[in-house]
């Protein structure tokens, strides 16, 4: 489909091919032939395709491209960007070109690390490493893949890269889904990047957008293609009824063969011809329920759930180690259940109920008003019968977003005193609670120095905060090296266990045990304290008797000049002669500072 460059026995040329079912004639009019409307007409195949051969017409030159289509339900003809065209002039008339999908991937032999390993560093390409006024670019983050490498991430998720209509964008109002980005560069562009993302041990995760197409300039693409529509809907792409109604554009139509071979090509596209290491699909429940923010069956789309169950189907047979993470946040365990057990397949999905249980402990003002009963069950919550099937977070770029009048949890947490030493507390305990509870652990660009305030896709990250507040840069680097088990003596944190055995209210403690096989360096205790209180001897159980070393403690001054270096002391864990009731054969003292976090293993 689209302009397919061949080199064959046949000679040199490019291949047209565009669906267009109720077209009476296509014609393909371009730079090689002076813009003729009918020099180079389409030939008709089944099912409303059409297609032609165009000798000489070669990529990667400059060539450019529309379709011209002629049908009972046009005056005239109209003119029209090819829906599969890879490269789109960002001008009035949205001109297609003609490239190559050939690129030199020598020496790129990654391996995408396991699932269970991911830590995931949510990244806009236009304000992660912007230059003044120029937007950032695929080339200025490979400026700063060296530091993502040091900050320890081992997965860079790229919110969405096909071309929409404006300057800045969050990315999710394509208008072009084949199409990158003018902005961010070129098809080559973006494979260097990736080959470079690679060469740093890092895997490439890419938000998709398949909920919706537009809502602007759909008339320069998909809108009425050919001219037919129904209910003055918008034609052959889309829903012609009530369900082509989603909130944020119109709404694919699920059901039509050539559209499902039309989302599953862009689907396949970025995992083949560019390698991304897996996809987060947006808006999942948008695909699957008509009313795009429930779980009532009765709105259900079939044909979105079984769209959905196909790609994973697809992805599964033909490449299983390419993770699809689904942002539906409806807390629908069916999402992560294979397809074999009727569910959607989705290898991980995005944790919301995590996310606002957590949220809310952290931001309340007082102390007393924490529930910890609410932050056990966050840390044992559970989407499937494997813990990376919840990604984790506790900043995105929906809840940091201007346009949803959101900002940072820095700034949730204590307006205009971001930096504070509340703020930096309470911020700190939250990521330590992301990068210990099971899940495959995500954070937002910035998140890592401190970044406050709002996110606008027009802003730049504040670059200076990473000098500024190097000790929470540190901080963030050792929970990473934990999270990552990378000096093998926190492997819990990779398993598959939690049991969350203290749970403290009135003193707003929690206490939770990860681990995989258990033993020595696997077995992991993580206590958190949510409240502004000291402790230099706290008593709770332990699975394992002997000593217990502090591999992190968040109350370090390392971390900031103005914590309280409270001390996170070893302890040896011996019989359990007390009653604090934590169902743990053994028991041990930790001190820990307020509202702080303490890991230890053995």
């Amino acid at each position: 489909m689209g302009a397919v460059p061949y080199d064959d026995n046949n000679g040199v040329g490019t291949t047209f091919r565009v669906w267009a079912k109720f077209a009476t004639q296509v014609w393909v009019t371009g730079t090689f032939n002076n813009w003729s409307v009918d020099a180079n007409p389409l030939a008709p195949e089944q099912n409303g395709y059409w297609s032609v051969d165009v000798a000489d017409v070669k990529p990667d030159v400059g060539e450019r491209y529309r379709y011209v289509i002629a049908s009972p339900f046009i005056d005239g003809v109209q003119w029209r960007t090819d829906p599969y065209c890879k490269s789109v002039q960002k001008n009035e008339n949205s001109d297609g070109g003609i490239v190559s999908g050939d690129y030199d991937w020598t020496g790129d032999n990654f391996s995408s690390p396991q699932w269970n390993e991911l830590v995931i560093y949510e990244m806009h390409v236009a304000s992660f490493n912007r230059d003044n006024a120029v937007p950032g670019n695929f080339d200025s983050i490979i400026t700063k893949l060296d530091y993502l490498r040091d900050l320890g991430i081992n997965a860079i998720e790229l919110m969405p890269i096909s071309e929409f209509p404006d300057q800045y964008s969050l990315g999710y109002d394509p208008a072009f889904p084949f199409d990158i980005e003018s902005n961010y560069g070129l098809p080559a562009d973006f494979k260097d990047f990736i080959k470079a993302a690679h060469q740093h041990g890092i895997a490439v995760i890419l938000d998709i957008v398949i909920n919706h197409f537009g809502p602007y300039e759909l008339d320069e693409s998909l809108y009425r293609l050919d001219g037919w529509n129904e209910n003055n809907k918008s034609g052959i792409y889309f829903y012609n009824d009530d369900r082509s109604v989603s909130g944020f554009g119109d709404r694919p139509d699920y059901g039509r063969p050539e559209v499902r071979n039309y989302l599953r090509d862009n689907v396949m596209i970025w995992l083949d011809e560019y390698r991304v290491d897996g996809l987060r699909f947006d808006s999942t429940v948008n695909i699957r329920n008509a009313n795009g923010n429930n779980n009532d069956p009765a709105n259900d789309l079939q044909d979105g759930w079984n769209l959905l169950q196909n790609l994973n189907n697809e992805i599964d047979n033909r490449m299983p180690w390419k993770i699809t993470i689904a942002e539906d946040l409806q807390d629908n365990e069916w999402i992560t259940k294979p397809t074999s057990s009727q569910g959607a397949g989705f290898d991980s999905q995005w944790d919301s109920f995590f996310y606002w249980k957590l949220y809310n402990a952290i931001v309340t003002a007082n102390d007393e008003d924490r529930n910890m009963a609410d932050i056990s069950k966050a840390i044992a919550h559970s989407l499937g019968d494997n813990e990376s099937k919840r990604t984790v977070f506790i900043n995105n770029h929906d809840q940091c977003a201007a346009i949803n009048h959101n900002m940072r949890l820095p700034e949730r947490i204590w307006i205009g005193h971001a930096d504070s030493w509340i703020a930096k507390k309470r911020y700190t305990l939250a990521a330590a609670i992301v990068f210990t509870t099971p899940g495959i652990p995500l954070i937002f660009q910035g998140d890592e120095f401190l970044e406050w305030g709002t996110w606008d896709p027009s802003d730049t990250l504040d670059w200076n905060k990473k000098d500024q507040f190097e000790g929470i840069l540190e901080l963030f680097k050792s929970l990473i090296h934990l999270r990552r088990n990378i000096d093998t003596n926190a492997a819990g944190l990779k398993g598959q266990h939690v049991n969350v055995f203290h749970v403290n209210n009135n003193d707003k403690l929690v206490a939770y045990h990860r681990w995989e096989n258990g033993g020595a360096g696997d077995d992991t205790i993580i206590v958190a304290n949510f409240a502004n209180k000291l402790y230099d001897s706290y008593t709770i159980g332990f699975p394992r008797a002997g000593t217990w070393y502090t591999r992190f403690n968040s109350d370090w001054n390392g971390y900031s000049a103005d914590f309280g270096n409270a001390p996170g002391y070893n302890t040896t864990a011996g019989n359990n002669y007390n009653s604090i009731n934590d169902d743990m054969p053994y028991t041990g003292n930790i001190g820990i500072g307020p509202y702080s976090v303490i890991i230890l293993s053995q």
